[in-house]
């Protein structure tokens, strides 16, 4: 296998103020931008040829990544016009495949953090003589997630919604957005409309016949479709929790970027990433947290499993838990923000202005 496509033109609403002005595969996790870790790893299990399927921001990919030499890559972008949807964006990029019609093509979402052994899933492609396969991922409560209950050989027999009720949960296994295609069988996604392969493409497939192959692989999986999801996927990266050829640094307690200062007396904890010209000031505390190139953490700030943008400001002795500073967003001395708060970009909080106990 050489070839493969990479969903990457999702909006990534549910991770804003973070997709403003990044589109989600380029917020940085572990130091780099996300899709590098993918990158990386598709490239250390043989792939050599990549696709890009963009849309939200398709500007700021190639810029980053040009021609994809550098990781060892042939990159190549197509731009949706109009959102496309999964099925309807590999269909948009079909035509720079360079693969026979039964080459196996691989597919990855671009908002996955996993572990998953890609030479393994393409050797269940392989070897089942399946037209598609997919890896698939037991969770504990699989209520968010669609189902995909398979026979004892591992073959799909379903796509189930989610479930509403407990009656309804027939297995715990969902859906985990890596696959496998037969290149014949991308050709027959209908062209230049939105199409869903969870919700179109495979269940046709399946009352057509054709064989899909489920492969369980219950490694590290993670959506980092929330700030608190992608917060923890950094930390779980740096922590070697995660596996990624492409953190750049030794795995440990923390991660300090060239450039970044930190004050020897501050305390960065529990896979914390500090970006490039990046200052973290005397008694800041920091715990799992992601701090964005050239923000700066004043004095005595206690920051835990937070993102802090870049060119964002943390005042003295401000205590954030769970929240997401924008870009550029000042956070006055003496706040505390809690779990869920989002601080949109250049926004400013004054001193004392929000807090959750007394001020004595």
């Amino acid at each position: 296998m050489t070839e493969a496509i990479l969903l990457v033109g999702g909006k990534g609403t549910r991770l804003r103020p973070l997709t403003v002005h990044t589109p989600k595969p380029m917020v940085r996790a572990a130091g780099v931008p996300f899709l590098t870790h993918q990158l990386a790893r598709a490239r250390a299990a043989g792939v050599d040829h990549i696709v890009l399927a963009t849309s939200y921001l398709a500007e700021v990919f190639e810029p980053h990544f040009g021609d994809g030499s550098s990781l060892g890559l042939h990159l190549e972008y197509v731009t949706e016009e109009e959102p496309l949807g999964t099925g309807g964006a590999i269909r948009n990029v079909a035509a720079r495949l360079h693969s026979a019609p039964d080459d196996p093509v691989l597919i990855f979402n671009g908002d996955i953090l996993t572990g998953l052994d890609i030479r393994a899933l393409v050797r269940t492609h392989e070897t089942t003589h399946a037209d598609v396969s997919l890896h698939l991922t037991k969770v504990t409560d699989p209520r968010a997630y669609g189902l995909v209950p398979t026979d004892e050989t591992g073959r799909v027999l379903a796509f189930l919604e989610k479930p509403q009720s407990p009656e309804e949960i027939v297995t715990d296994q969902i859906n985990a957005g890596a696959y496998v295609f037969r290149r014949s069988v991308i050709d027959t996604i209908p062209q230049g409309r939105p199409v869903s392969v969870e919700r179109e493409t495979f269940p046709e497939l399946l009352s057509a016949g054709a064989h899909l192959q489920g492969m369980v692989d219950s490694t590290y999986w993670l959506d980092l479709g929330t700030p608190a999801a992608f917060v923890r996927g950094s930390a779980d990266l740096v922590l070697g929790r995660a596996p990624s050829p492409a953190v750049p640094g030794r795995c440990g307690d923390r991660l300090i970027l060239p450039t970044a200062r930190v004050a020897p007396d501050a305390k960065l904890t529990d896979g914390t990433v500090v970006g490039e010209g990046a200052y973290v000031a005397e008694g800041a505390r920091v715990s799992g947290s992601t701090i964005l190139p050239g923000a700066v953490i004043e004095p005595g700030a206690v920051i835990t499993d937070s993102l802090i943008g870049t060119r964002a400001r943390v005042g003295e002795r401000s205590v954030l838990t769970g929240t997401v500073i924008g870009d550029g967003a000042i956070i006055g001395a003496d706040n505390e923000l809690r779990d869920g708060a989002r601080v949109w970009c250049d926004a400013k909080i004054p001193a004392g202005a929000v807090r959750f106990s007394s001020d004595q």
